[in-house]
């Protein structure tokens, strides 16, 4: 058991990447709070999952949300959280970036950057004293964009590089930070990545620049958060794994 005894608190864990997270970290002996802005999603992860898991409903983009969700957090693990995995994002759906309106441009940096703030501001305090782990779920975008997704792939070269500088600032707090970097997932947002619709060819055309020749899936992702969040990483913060099947190369 590898997380046995830690706690985790996943955002995003109502489905796709984040639900994969949730339950691997609970097979691993974790102590899970399941986060999500859709409770239902949430509530049917937890009991999925079993006793180890509790479901809580958060928008990572509204700070007021985030404080509350902390406060519960802080409640429930006794005032001490190991693990922190920042997996909540949108896509953009792919056309010209001329084409995406002011509302869905902010919606893309309040979900997959200014979250990271809020997280930030609201939830350190529950790992200052222990030290932890903090996860990022970054992407390909952020290293090597696709057309069609500007906007998505600057916020995730902004979470990027804010998961390094905070991995600096954290240190002396034993706090490591670090990034996953998942090509396109088989998952409920991978219709928006490929423009809105969802076909044999359209995926071919992203399938074809993924080396190992396919897309990545929820436990792919979850396995390389499983190895960031245990005590086999004690001395790796500030870095960023591609789980991309080759996809940067």
């Amino acid at each position: 058991m590898r997380l046995e005894g830690k706690t985790a608190l996943v955002t995003g864990a109502g489905s796709g990447f984040g639900e994969g997270i949730a339950r691997r970290f609970a097979e691993e002996g974790a102590r899970v709070l399941v986060v999500d802005i859709d409770a239902d999603a949430a509530g049917r992860v937890a009991e999925a999952i079993g006793p180890a898991a509790e479901a809580a409903v958060a928008d990572v983009a509204d700070g007021d949300s985030v404080r509350r969700l902390f406060e519960h957090a802080g409640g429930i693990f006794d005032g001490r959280l190991d693990c922190l995995v920042c997996n909540a994002g949108v896509p953009q759906r792919n056309r010209p970036m001329w084409e995406i309106d002011e509302a869905t441009f902010d919606r893309i940096y309040a979900v997959n950057v200014k979250s990271l703030y809020h997280a930030a501001r609201h939830g350190l305090d529950l790992m200052k004293a222990n030290g932890g782990s903090i996860i990022v779920t970054s992407s390909t975008a952020a290293v090597r964009p696709r057309p069609g997704l500007t906007w998505y792939n600057g916020s995730k070269g902004a979470a990027t590089v804010i998961t390094k500088s905070m991995a600096l600032e954290l240190a002396p707090m034993n706090i490591r930070v670090n990034a996953i970097h998942p090509v396109i997932g088989d998952t409920g947002m991978v219709a928006e990545f490929m423009g809105g619709e969802d076909t044999p060819e359209i995926r071919e055309k992203f399938v074809s620049t993924v080396p190992l020749g396919r897309m990545s899936t929820p436990l792919d992702i979850a396995n390389a958060c499983l190895f960031l969040a245990s005590d086999d990483a004690v001395f790796i913060t500030g870095t960023c794994i591609e789980v991309d099947g080759g996809r940067c190369v």
